[in-house]
């Protein structure tokens, strides 16, 4: 059929059509590339996930327990923290007043003591509270006693009245009771 031709010439045939296995290196690399993509992804949401289990059980241990009792979701949580830190922020601003009002109380004070003849009485009292000491000679009066001295001083923020009183039956006296009396009378002034 075909004749043998034999030659000592080596032909080389070349094509414009790529072989095969010159494509599949660039078929390897895009493959390669869209897998570690995938990987990557996959190892960036682990690492989210993590993240986010150890930050649930730090707000789980910050509750207190009857706050997250049984199992409960991640959204249970946050809603229960979310309750706690309101509590706690209605907690603080209770507390705040409370504190402030204990404040006022401790720069308010009446010390009443027998003295010589009389009673000596010093009233202590923030200048903004506006003490009528109009109202603390009624009181003293009502009780029996006459004044005799009535000092006032100032030292800061505070007003120092010191008080000197004689009265005709101190033995009858109660000196507990008019504190209180006087007390009362600076506590009720305060809120006017």
């Amino acid at each position: 059929m075909f004749p043998y031709h034999q030659s000592d010439e080596v032909v080389w045939q070349f094509s414009s059509i790529p072989n095969q296995e010159d494509r599949m290196p660039q078929y390897n690399d895009e493959a390669n590339t869209i897998i570690n993509k995938n990987i990557m992804r996959r190892d960036t949401e682990r690492q989210r996930r993590k993240k986010m289990a150890i930050l649930n059980a730090s707000l789980r241990s910050l509750l207190p327990m009857e706050m997250i009792k049984g199992k409960r979701s991640l959204s249970d949580h946050t809603n229960k923290a979310m309750n706690y830190i309101t509590y706690l922020k209605n907690k603080i601003q209770e507390l705040s007043v409370r504190r402030n009002e204990l404040k006022i109380l401790s720069n308010l004070s009446v010390v009443v003591q027998p003295c010589c003849d009389g009673v000596q009485i010093l009233v202590t009292t923030n200048v903004n509270e506006g003490l009528l000491l109009s109202e603390v000679l009624e009181i003293l009066l009502r009780e029996g006693l006459d004044v005799v001295h009535c000092f006032s001083s100032r030292e800061y923020e505070r007003l120092i009245y010191s008080i000197q009183s004689k009265g005709n039956d101190l033995g009858c006296l109660d000196l507990s009771g008019l504190q209180q009396k006087l007390n009362d009378l600076i506590l009720s002034s305060r809120y006017i």
